[in-house]
């Protein structure tokens, strides 16, 4: 942790031996799941989606494949993989949050999506999974302790030659105009939250290392950065203001009032048909895992 002061490292440390606390991985995410959670997440795929289908399309993304989508969500990029590798394909997605799994379940369903399933599952966790073609993640690596543990278990859940795929933020590319001071308070809080937690909210830039120092072949990375006048883009940075305000105030990070008036802030920034709103600049990068000294796994184990 960089700077971290005697305040916050009290403050983690008396939140860490309070009692009924959930597992290591699911406490470290700060921001808020169930229902509520479950429709920002929409709103966000939505904005980032464009993105991130050319991104898989880069990757190789191609009919017939089997996918994996860590810490999936609502399921709005594992419908997208769904629909790209056709009846053919599969998709396996996890996570850790059982009521956002029941409503991807749900409309999965609506949308006859029969290629796809959800799983209430840790990534991080030795758990058996099959292989996979692809292995996509967006946004999970930033929460978790030892990122590079998780990519190299993703690592092993691919078949040689698959593809991980991987998108996260950089929180020191959000911007605006004009000024926002709330917007600068909100970004101030969230880095502090995530850091207090044990995550990196500008873990970005370190993506493409960490596939090459785990050996992965033909790494790539680009970058993407959503900004709009108006619409969804401008309403995720209040929405997630929201969704952090129970992990500030167990934190001891902000107060109720002071919460309450940087939504308020943020959503009137939004409103403002003349103010230019940023969403984090976000890094993606996708590599292979080698041909060599491996070979192809088959059977009934590797079947979802």
């Amino acid at each position: 942790m960089n700077e971290k002061s005697m305040s916050e490292t009290a403050g983690l440390a008396t939140s860490r031996q309070r009692e009924g606390q959930q597992p290591t991985e699911r406490r470290q995410y700060i921001i808020r799941g169930g229902v509520q959670g479950r429709e920002r997440l929409r709103i966000m795929a939505r904005v980032l989606r464009p993105g991130t289908l050319m991104l898989l399309h880069r990757a190789g993304i191609k009919p017939g494949m089997t996918c994996l989508d860590a810490g999936c969500g609502g399921g709005d990029t594992s419908f997208d993989l769904a629909e790209l590798v056709g009846p053919q394909g599969r998709v396996l997605g996890l996570d850790l949050d059982e009521t956002k799994l029941a409503l991807a379940r749900h409309e999965a369903e609506l949308r006859h999506l029969y290629n796809v399933q959800f799983r209430l599952s840790d990534i991080a966790q030795s758990e058996e999974l099959p292989k996979f073609d692809l292995v996509y993640a967006r946004f999970l690596l930033t929460h978790m302790s030892d990122p590079t543990a998780i990519a190299r278990r993703m690592r092993t859940l691919l078949y040689p030659g698959g593809v991980l795929v991987l998108e996260d933020i950089d929180f020191t590319g959000y911007f605006c105009h004009p000024h926002s001071a709330a917007l600068g308070r909100y970004v101030e809080l969230y880095n502090q939250a995530v850091k207090l937690r044990d995550g990196d909210p500008n873990i970005g830039p370190r993506l493409p290392g960490i596939l090459l120092d785990l050996g992965f072949e033909r790494v790539q990375v680009q970058v993407v950065q959503p900004v709009a006048l108006e619409g969804e883009v401008k309403l995720v940075t209040p929405l997630t203001m929201e969704s952090i305000q129970d992990c500030l105030l167990e934190e001891g990070l902000s107060s109720k009032e002071e919460i309450a008036q940087i939504i308020d802030e943020l959503y009137r920034f939004a409103q403002d048909p003349k103010a230019l709103a940023s969403f984090p600049r976000v890094i993606q990068t996708w590599g292979y895992r080698s041909q060599e000294g491996f070979a192809a796994t088959t059977g009934e184990g590797d079947q979802i």
